[in-house]
């Protein structure tokens, strides 16, 4: 039995998978926020209380918003911070008394949709998060890619390709950068857009809405997110060469992205032919919390 843990800002998911992956077990339970410890016991508690009521003991794989540095340990990169500089799989090995492994979540994210999901089949699985924030994961042979930095698939924090006119002054990123593709491509940052260049401050979900209805201001935000979003990925595509691009997310609701980006992105991918797949996720929000259980395919 696989036991996967999703360790999100609000809420704390756990899952439980048979050896074919069927769904044995979902439970969660509200994050302590800000409180390291009492985390620490959550995830415990729902672990014990998988174990009880299945009546078996599982390996452990958690999803968290960061990473480990490869280089202390600690956790490093995460949005909830009580986490950061913490030894989070340390910890959990000696509470839990057996060996956890960690991996940020767009990587669990990504894992889920290449074994069992979306990207099933393929050797190399790109798997985006265009929500909050924007996250990326690699997998290659399913095998999630870390790299020497533990940082493989950050693409939110590269530069936005090619900025244009539309895309000036560069806005401010979080991480101390500007011209970040999340602060160009984020739920928030969409919305930002809009207001920008209509006055208007509408949520993602209803300048889609209006698109659709015919709006042209709307129609013209969604445009150039979907360039911005086609540029953003081309490099990707120019350097990994996927066969499939699940896109994960709120944004990933939108039908149009997926009838829309071959072209955005097509026209700056390094080939004669382009051939990658952009697919939404099989197990929509559970991809996260199944990921952290693959971690021990």
């Amino acid at each position: 039995m696989r036991l996967g843990i999703d360790l999100g800002g609000t809420k704390i998911e756990i899952i439980a998978l048979a050896e074919d992956g069927r769904v044995l077990l979902r439970q969660r339970a509200p994050t302590p926020q800000g409180d390291y410890r009492a985390t620490l016991a959550s995830i415990k508690g729902l672990v014990d209380a998988a174990e009880s009521q299945l009546g078996q003991r599982g390996t452990v794989g958690v999803g968290i918003p960061g990473a480990e540095s490869l280089a202390t340990g600690l956790i490093k990169n995460a949005n909830s911070t009580c986490l950061i500089g913490q030894p989070l799989r340390h910890d959990l090995s000696a509470l839990l008394q057996r060996e956890v492994r960690l991996a940020n979540d767009a990587n669990c994210f990504a894992l889920s949709e290449a074994v069992d999901g979306s990207g099933q089949g393929a050797q190399i699985v790109f798997g985006i998060i265009l929500g909050t924030g924007v996250g990326g994961g690699i997998v290659i042979d399913r095998k999630v890619l870390v790299g020497a930095n533990a940082i493989a698939g950050e693409w939110g924090h590269n530069p936005l390709p090619l900025p244009d006119a539309d895309d000036l002054p560069l806005p401010d990123c979080y991480c101390g950068r500007q011209g970040c593709i999340e602060s160009y491509l984020s739920g928030p940052a969409l919305a930002a857009d809009h207001r920008h260049h209509s006055g208007q401050m509408l949520a993602a979900a209803e300048i889609e809405r209006r698109a659709e209805a015919g709006d042209a201001a709307c129609e013209a935000t969604l445009q150039r997110y979907e360039k911005r979003l086609g540029r953003a990925l081309a490099g990707v595509i120019n350097l990994i060469d996927p066969e499939v691009i699940v896109i994960g997310g709120g944004l990933s609701k939108m039908p149009r992205l997926y009838r829309n980006l071959p072209d955005c992105c097509g026209a700056h991918v390094f080939s004669d032919v382009f051939c990658t797949k952009f697919l939404p996720p099989q197990h929509g929000d559970s991809s996260g919390v199944r990921g952290a259980a693959w971690l021990w395919d």
